[in-house]
């Protein structure tokens, strides 16, 4: 059995960590790509959301690499990828594929926390449940590092003095992760990257943008789909922080655990004068978490969707208000595999500068004030 899965940010190097530690062969996918994106586009459903695309050619990337089984996360509430695995497992075979599709469902129970470890079990052969459920808290952990982790790289690269270090340092991380093996390894190369990082020349009164990313899960984590935007965004003197990330999905998955703690209440709560209730995917979440950056004194926000996602759309509209009431600026960024670099920068630039002026504007206030 050789198993795969497709990118999501850096959920690929949890998933890679635990199943070697199970003893499974891993066929990581190659990183997403304009051919992965082509690849997907040209086999899935005109309308279909570009998540679905790319997953898509990421899985035919990695059966053309020998991988015979593939792992798919599920989705949340009523969203269009609680049944990717189904349609993509249809139409893999239907190209002439011979494949298995695994699917973990989200987490809602103990029975569901225990399907999803029988699932393993299929993967995972003669291993125990014991030693399963182990490589999963494992997983967990790397995730929350990993995030961890990525925070810090935002935090850097918005003020070190040599532009493009922290960039060379991010790269030699992901050379390093596709040499070593198993969760304890991965955990202590994160750790010698941190220290690196820490070690990394910063100027601690620059002055700095901050600006918070809202929308779908994927979009805001996978940085093929959004154009590099956490760089591109620090290498212009902005601190991003995102909203959604895979450690914070796993922990409000598993919160009815007496020992899980997520943020999601709190979410809820700030969402609740404009939207309180679910509609799918992450809309809730985007309204919530906007509000709470303008609580926050972040100086922007930017909303990233894929194009049709409609739980993102509903959203997008209820923003609108939160824009207008909260007198916070917030940038739409619709991305589908028709988005253009050159214009995406632009927007991008041009939305920063809006931020710079009202932050001088603010600063000339309070000192006629004065």
């Amino acid at each position: 059995m050789k198993i795969s899965f497709p990118h999501m940010g850096n959920v690929y190097i949890a998933l890679k960590a635990v199943f070697e530690d199970l003893g499974v062969t891993v066929i990581p996918p190659p990183k997403s790509s304009k051919r992965t994106l082509e690849l997907g586009t040209r086999h899935s459903p005109e309308q279909i959301c570009i998540p679905f695309k790319v997953t898509l050619g990421n899985y035919m990337e990695s059966i053309d690499q020998g991988a015979d089984t593939l792992f798919m996360w599920g989705g949340c509430d009523a969203c269009r990828i609680s049944y990717y695995h189904m349609l993509q497992e249809e139409i893999l075979k239907e190209l002439g594929y011979d494949i298995e599709m695994i699917c973990g469902e989200p987490f809602k129970s103990f029975g569901e926390i225990i399907n999803f470890l029988q699932k393993l079990k299929r993967v995972a052969g003669d291993n125990h449940y014991g030693k399963i459920g182990a490589s999963f808290v494992k997983a967990v952990k790397i995730l929350n590092e990993m995030d961890d982790l990525d925070e810090m790289f935002c935090q850097v690269r918005a003020r070190e003095t040599e532009s493009g270090e922290t960039d060379r340092l991010y790269r030699a991380f992901e050379e390093g992760i596709k040499q070593i093996h198993g969760s304890s390894k991965t955990l202590q190369w994160v750790q010698e990257i941190k220290n690196k990082l820490e070690s990394i020349s910063v100027d601690p009164h620059r002055r700095v943008i901050k600006v918070g990313i809202v929308g779908e899960i994927y979009t805001v984590v996978e940085p093929f789909i959004n154009l590099n935007i956490i760089q591109k965004l620090g290498n212009m003197g902005v601190e991003v922080h995102r909203s959604v990330v895979a450690s914070e999905f796993i922990r409000e998955q598993l919160d009815f655990l007496p020992f899980v703690h997520s943020e999601k209440e709190e979410v809820h709560r700030a969402a609740a004068p404009y939207i309180d209730l679910e509609i799918g995917g992450h809309a809730r979440h985007t309204v919530g978490n906007a509000v709470r950056y303008h609580e926050e004194n972040y100086d922007g926000v930017i909303h990233l969707l894929p194009f049709t996602c409609m739980p993102e759309i509903v959203a997008q509209s209820i923003l609108r208000s939160v824009e207008e009431e909260k007198d916070i600026p917030i940038l739409k960024l619709v991305l589908d595999e028709m988005t253009g670099e050159t214009g995406y920068q632009t927007r991008l630039e041009a939305f920063i500068e809006l931020l710079w002026r009202r932050r001088e504007k603010t600063h000339e206030e309070v000192l006629s004030w004065n």
